[in-house]
């Protein structure tokens, strides 16, 4: 949707923009100048609040008990409030020591609880407020930044807005319209490397969340989390800190931010928020606990990656146990740069879409840039180039192009708009992926059948059969039988995340191959007649139905 639908009088919108998006419409955007009658720049105290008027159209209160955000009023409308609640960390922090200190034209409320430390600032004549998060341990329960927003401000149609119905069709938080779709705050489609910004435009207005660059978060580019959610009472957006939901990493302790609540006039936030290009000068004196300057940060810019399969994009992502970061390999030669870059050593991984083809350590020094020579992806280490008798779905570290597999990012395997769950097809037949289900459960589709013909040369050998898995709930994972002639043993289980995944909008987990060594007495003698390899899933965990144990596949091929 463009933004320029989203300025229409009388049809209210509500959408989020990602990178792309936001690029059509980035030029409309940027600080709003402040109006004529706006009051002047600064703080108040009202005895509970600190009251921060940013000189522009945009009036805030911050809580001196606990650090809430009790008030956010734009232009005369108070936005902030659902269900009784402030805008906070998590469920709120309680207890904790508020102060305001005015710099010339900023303003910050800083915030402590215990060992963690919040900030607000606000800059003269911008309609934002930008925020920091500095979790130092577990001691303080705080995963996210919840901005509550009150109801009939934005039309409530999005597919996270989940309360059309009291029926759940999962635990409390999976619920189920009258008409068989399906809605849930899990359902975010987008990966975070998709996103810059989330929100809402209605009546022109726009109200955003710009995410910070996620540094100390977890899971990686690829990883899926918390977004926002509507609901009858009003709606939320978050800036996640740190989401367990198959999460692939430890939890990251660090400063978070900024991120961003920004005012517009309908259009998306000014392209200087986004993360990646957000630089915060003016921040630099603050004394914001953990924070660290442009000076205090490097660069990391490769040359190029050779060996790549130039029909899918490559990321590069750098990582270790204080940090993360990840950029776009470009198409012609895989030149990248990643930059604000905290100094250290970083395990860095080349990804053909989301799967890991190459990694190797580089270390990163403050004010400076590291840069990496060509980097040439040995041809084994993508297991789509081997010669394969047959394959479904091509090596990318997803199950994309597998039946239902994009409506899983934003639906439960349930909804209505998914295609049956059964999936037995015959090579050669040309639908192979398409028919196929990303997903199986063990008290769903267990025993998905492939039908394929052998040669005679083929028949008469041993071969290895390879089947890719993303993410696995309760430890399932396939088990094979060729024939009825022959069954694989049991597989052990690959580390996976142990929380709910193919029900909650995803896939992504930790990449795993499994192999099989087929010997040549499974195989039909009859070159006429099919093989069939059936595909159990095993595992004696997981309840019944959805909830069972399962797998989601990346690719299954028979090697020659």
């Amino acid at each position: 949707m463009s933004g320029s639908e989203s300025q229409r009088p009388v049809r209210r919108r509500t959408f989020v923009l990602g990178t792309a998006a936001a690029a059509g419409t980035a030029a409309l955007a940027g600080p709003l100048a402040a109006p004529a009658s706006a009051a002047a720049f600064g703080h108040t105290d009202d005895g509970s609040h600190y009251v921060v008027v940013t000189g522009a159209d945009l009036v805030f209160k911050v809580s001196k008990t606990n650090g809430d955000l009790t008030s956010l009023v734009h232009r005369g409308v108070e936005y902030q409030g659902y269900g009784g609640m402030n805008s906070h960390i998590e469920s709120g922090l309680g207890a904790s020591t508020v102060s305001v200190e005015q710099s010339g034209s900023t303003i910050l409320v800083s915030v402590a609880h215990g060992t963690l430390k919040h900030y607000y600032a606000a800059r003269s004549g911008e309609n934002n407020v930008y925020l920091w998060t500095n979790k130092a341990d577990t001691s303080v329960s705080a995963t996210r930044y919840i901005l509550r927003v009150r109801k009939g401000l934005f039309l409530n149609d999005q597919p996270d807005s989940y309360t059309y119905t009291t029926s759940t069709v999962e635990a409390s938080d999976v619920f189920a319209k009258s008409d068989g779709q399906t809605r849930s705050k899990h359902y975010s489609k987008l990966r975070v490397m998709d996103y810059d910004h989330i929100g809402w435009s209605a009546a022109g207005v726009g109200l955003w969340i710009v995410r910070s660059n996620h540094e100390k978060a977890s899971g990686g580019p690829f990883y899926r989390s918390l977004l926002r959610h509507q609901s009858a009472d009003g709606g939320g957006l978050y800036e996640i800190l740190h989401y367990g939901q198959n999460q692939t990493e430890d939890q990251r302790f660090g400063l978070q931010g900024p991120y961003v609540v920004s005012f517009t006039d309908g259009q998306a936030p000014s392209s200087s928020l986004f993360p990646g290009t957000l630089t915060t000068p003016w921040a630099d004196s603050l004394r914001i606990a953990g924070y660290v300057g442009a000076s205090g940060r490097g660069r990391v810019a490769g040359v190029g990656i050779t060996g790549r399969n130039t029909a899918y994009p490559y990321t590069v992502g750098l990582a270790n146990t204080d940090a993360q970061y990840w950029g776009s390999a470009r198409a012609s030669d895989g030149y990248y740069s990643i930059g604000g870059v905290l100094p250290g050593t970083y395990t860095l991984t080349v990804y053909k879409s989301e799967l890991a083809v190459y990694s190797t350590q580089v270390t990163v020094y403050a004010g400076a840039t590291t840069t990496v020579n060509t980097v040439a992806i040995p041809s084994t280490n993508d297991p789509g180039n081997a010669d394969a008798i047959w394959r479904i779905n091509e090596w990318t570290g997803s199950p994309g192009g597998f039946k239902n597999a994009d409506l899983m990012t934003y639906a439960h395997p349930s909804d209505v708009r998914a295609a049956a769950w059964t999936g037995n097809v015959v090579i050669g037949s040309g639908s192979e992926t398409s028919a196929f289900p990303c997903y199986v459960w063990k008290d769903v589709n267990s025993g998905l059948l492939v039908h394929f013909r052998l040669t005679a040369a083929q028949a008469a050998a041993a071969h290895t059969l390879r089947i890719g898995v993303t993410t696995a709930y309760a430890n399932g994972r396939p088990q094979v039988v060729v024939n009825d002639a022959w069954t694989s043993a049991v597989p052990s289980p690959p580390t996976q995340p142990n929380t709910r995944s193919l029900t909650n909008g995803s896939y992504r987990g930790n990449n795993h191959t499994f192999t099989y060594s087929v010997p040549a007495s499974a195989w039909q003698t009859d070159t006429s007649r099919y093989n069939v390899l059936k595909i159990n899933v095993v595992s004696g965990s997981g309840t019944t139905g959805f909830l069972s144990a399962g797998t989601a596949f990346d690719a299954i091929d028979l090697l020659a």
